[in-house]
């Protein structure tokens, strides 16, 4: 599973999916703390192992005017000391081969985006540093392709990958996920449900990506019946007034009740 390879990752012997989940973007010191810290709280009570999710940049935006970021160093500075303060491991999303390693100095876990994860460079890169590599299946790929990143990564010379499915493109402006999906890509490497940007509705007129947040429950509970590996799921305690990507994240206020639902599904699934 990868998860031991992981520094300071707890609750790896309950027999739960693992979550990745924080803000889509680190809009600053106070508000990652503040999500952190109540993330961890229910994972704890819930013996979830958890991994602390933020984007130190936001490379891939609708429109120029975009947030993308408060700065590269002082954003993963914040990564290092959310990891250092509530003792819990972090991930980031990378964007350039110099992203690699640089991240990989201050978090334990690198992302390959979705339109990005045929860059074959960003990739090698990536695995290179030595860190878990999580790869987003390309809204525009089938699952069986994804073999061939996971591939990439053992070429590298590291057998740390994981697959995370955002969804596939339905149409121009909708996500569907598929979940014959997730058997095939467990095949090849530990997989991951992405819920909330599986709920995004791309290419909106007005430049701005919209979402169907209250779907979120529907497809996290499809993903743990189909035994997904993990989940990952974006919180904010305003989304409305969140950076980046507000219109299909959670609520920090109802992270408790669906994780606490999930686990129950997860338990009654693995009895079987």
């Amino acid at each position: 599973m990868i998860l031991q390879d992981i520094p300071k990752i707890k609750h790896t012997d309950s027999n739960n999916f693992f979550l990745l989940c924080g803000p889509c973007a680190i809009e600053g010191e106070d508000m990652a703390f503040r999500i952190a810290e109540k993330v961890l709280t229910i994972t704890n009570k819930l013996e979830i192992p958890y991994i602390f999710k933020g984007s130190f940049k936001k490379a891939n935006r609708s429109r120029i005017d975009s947030f993308t970021g408060i700065g590269d160093e002082k954003a993963l500075e914040i990564l290092a000391k959310v990891s250092e303060k509530f003792d819990v491991p972090t991930v980031t999303d990378i964007h350039e081969v110099s992203d690699a390693e640089k991240a990989a100095q201050y978090v334990d876990v690198l992302q390959i985006p979705a339109f990005l994860v045929r860059q074959t460079d960003l990739v090698v890169a990536a695995a290179k540093t030595g860190k878990v590599v999580n790869l987003k299946k390309g809204q525009f790929m089938s699952p069986e392709a994804m073999k061939h990143a996971v591939q990439k990564v053992k070429d590298a010379g590291s057998d740390k990958a994981w697959i995370t499915d955002r969804g596939t493109m339905f149409g121009y402006q909708d996500m569907i996920v598929d979940f014959r999906g997730i058997p095939t890509m467990r095949q090849y490497a530990p997989t991951v449900l992405d819920v909330t940007h599986s709920l995004q509705q791309p290419n909106q007129s007005a430049g701005v990506t919209g979402g169907r947040p209250d779907m979120i429950e529907t497809i996290a509970r499809a993903g743990i019946v189909n035994n997904v590996d993990g989940l990952f799921i974006e919180t904010h305690f305003d989304p409305a007034n969140a950076k980046s990507d507000g219109a299909n994240m959670l609520h920090l206020d109802n992270l408790e009740a669906l994780l606490s639902n999930l686990t129950a599904i997860r338990k009654l699934v693995t009895t079987f």
